[in-house]
């Protein structure tokens, strides 16, 4: 079993400036390599460049560029490679998938914001002064960086990675451990059923409100935004005191949503893993649901198109970004796993429509957002308690069809 621990770093000054180097020079590889396959597929007949002919070229690039690309980690400067050759994979696959294809892109600086150490010990090393109260990391090129480890790690650590977020710098850590105990056995089963108006509800009839931490900060975050528009497009290092105050102001304005989010998600999950031995969910394809909508040609003027929604189909795009049920459905497996639980999804179609007590489905069952109510044995309830009841019973359906 893999768990990852995320702890913040606090480097000095000099340190700081080197991190930053660091991830300068990995996204200067990055795009240098990410150049070389554009060219040769362009001007060389359509040659593919390979992960490992850009491996091969390594040790030449740092003999050339000693300053800058030779004082790095080797294990880290092959892992930005094959974080390029994973995106070009990727694009692939799309393409054969017949979806957008999305060709991989050049990063900037303020855009590159992650290195990889595929090894403990290998250009980096973990805990490097264990006999120091202060936990420190030490990175090839950086030095040992202070740690604010605020929780131990269990297991023997594997990976390693530097991150940047605003102003602040954190270290990422990947631990092989053992299967931890499960927790006593409740008895218990639920089925949840995400939504808008409120984040969840339970097959019991209980509800997790939606806290809307995008909408709560919004008007700071358009302030904000609008403050930083005002600014003309310059280079990075031509831009003045004033218009990088105004980035960091909106960074940090995400950052704090984003940490909200991911506040309520963990405490949310870690409440019904704690309580409950089975957990149904529905399978929610995310990204399709979130798509923009279609515009409609207008039959008999051309160049105008009919009404399609766009604006209330971009309100409802937001708001399920905002709930973030992909972050929350990711950490109820995470912790269910690690709880010993067991976590399912199940077709969501006319879970909502369905009724649990005679199981006549249809679209007239539910006559508003909130309210059901059965046509055939008029049965009524909440919309998303019946959701629930339906997706608890889908789950349970299939865990007894799943072989032993």
């Amino acid at each position: 079993m893999i768990r990852a621990y995320k702890f913040l770093m606090r480097p000095t000054v000099g340190q700081d400036q080197a991190l930053s180097e660091m991830l300068r020079d990995h996204c200067s590889l990055y795009n240098g390599a990410l150049q070389e396959r554009r060219d040769a597929y362009r001007h060389v007949s359509k040659t593919s460049v390979t992960y490992g002919m850009q491996s091969a070229q390594l040790k030449d690039i740092r003999a050339l560029d000693a300053e800058c690309q030779g004082r790095w980690s080797f294990s880290s400067q092959q892992a930005t490679l094959r974080r390029l050759d994973k995106a070009f994979a990727a694009f692939f696959r799309r393409i054969k998938a017949g979806q957008a294809p999305g060709y991989p892109r050049f990063r900037g600086v303020n855009w590159f914001d992650t290195v990889d150490f595929p090894k403990d010990g290998d250009g980096c090393r973990w805990d490097s002064t264990p006999h120091d109260p202060v936990t420190r990391v030490r990175f090839q090129g950086v030095g040992h960086v202070k740690v604010h480890q605020h929780r131990p790690i269990v297991g023997k650590v594997k990976t390693v990675s530097v991150k940047r977020e605003g102003r602040k710098w954190f270290v990422v850590l990947t631990a092989e451990q053992d299967q931890p105990e499960p927790l006593p056995a409740t008895g218990r089963v639920v089925g949840i059923d995400l939504g808008i108006a409120n984040f969840l509800a339970d097959s019991g009839g209980g509800f997790v409100p939606n806290s809307r931490h995008g909408r709560a900060n919004a008007a700071k975050l358009e302030a904000a935004q609008q403050a930083l528009s005002k600014f003309p497009r310059v280079r990075r290092d031509k831009r003045t005191a004033n218009h990088r105050r105004a980035v960091e102001k909106v960074t940090k304005l995400h950052g704090r949503v984003r940490r909200q989010r991911l506040d309520h998600a963990h405490k949310t999950a870690l409440t019904l893993v704690r309580e409950h031995d089975f957990i149904a969910h529905e399978d929610l394809k995310i990204r399709n649901m979130v798509r923009a909508a279609r515009p409609k040609p207008h039959p008999d003027k051309p160049g105008a198109f009919l009404p399609s929604g766009a604006a209330a189909k971009t309100a409802l795009n937001r708001s399920i970004w905002d709930a973030g049920w992909g972050v929350f459905l990711t950490i109820l497996h995470a912790k269910a796993e690690s709880a010993g639980r067991e976590v399912i999804a199940v077709d969501p179609r006319n879970t909502s429509r369905q009724c649990p007590q005679c199981g006549h489905t249809s679209a007239e069952n539910r006559p508003t957002q909130e309210k059901f109510h059965c046509v055939s044995c008029g049965h009524t309830a909440h919309a998303d308690t019946v959701g629930a009841m339906n997706v608890l019973r889908a789950g349970l359906v299939r865990r007894e069809a799943q072989p032993a």
